[in-house]
């Protein structure tokens, strides 16, 4: 049997962009705009895809890396005030192993020079996965993705 244990982490990522809340809140709101910069990178396949950006809708993203590894990220929107806040929950699985359970906080606020975006995560890490951090290194390379996309 496998010992049952819960490691919880946090983090906060802020970063001001050179373009308008709407452009970049619409990178997160909308399919297009996200699909744009949130996904595996390099080796990775999509395999699902599913987006319904509504207070209580599901976001589901599953892709096949070349070694077969198989990552999923299963999200329910828990509060949208447009071009402000977005919250949301989501599990993390690994080859249909769920690694984690998490809260993130995106908040959007213009700046003289555009958007300061500000990203936390409070997250809880099952049954002896030692995130040892890739998680935040992961969003860090998720956001530069962000960047680029706009």
């Amino acid at each position: 049997m496998t010992a049952r244990s819960a490691q919880h982490a946090s983090f906060t990522i802020e970063r001001v962009f050179d373009a308008p809340v709407a452009k970049v809140y619409a990178a997160f709101a909308t399919e297009q705009g996200k699909s744009r910069w949130f996904a595996g990178h390099g080796k990775w396949e999509l395999m699902e895809r599913q987006f319904d950006f509504r207070v209580g809708g599901r976001e589901r993203l599953k892709g096949k890396w070349t070694a077969g590894d198989v990552t999923e990220f299963d999200c329910v929107y828990r509060d949208i005030v447009p071009e402000q806040r977005i919250v949301y929950t989501y599990d993390m699985y690994h080859n249909g192993n769920k690694l984690s359970v998490s809260l993130a906080t995106i908040l959007f606020k213009p700046t003289a020079k555009g958007t300061h975006l500000s990203v936390t995560e409070q997250g809880v890490f099952l049954d002896g996965y030692d995130d040892a951090g890739s998680r935040e290194r992961g969003t860090r390379e998720l956001i530069e993705r962000l960047a680029a996309s706009l």
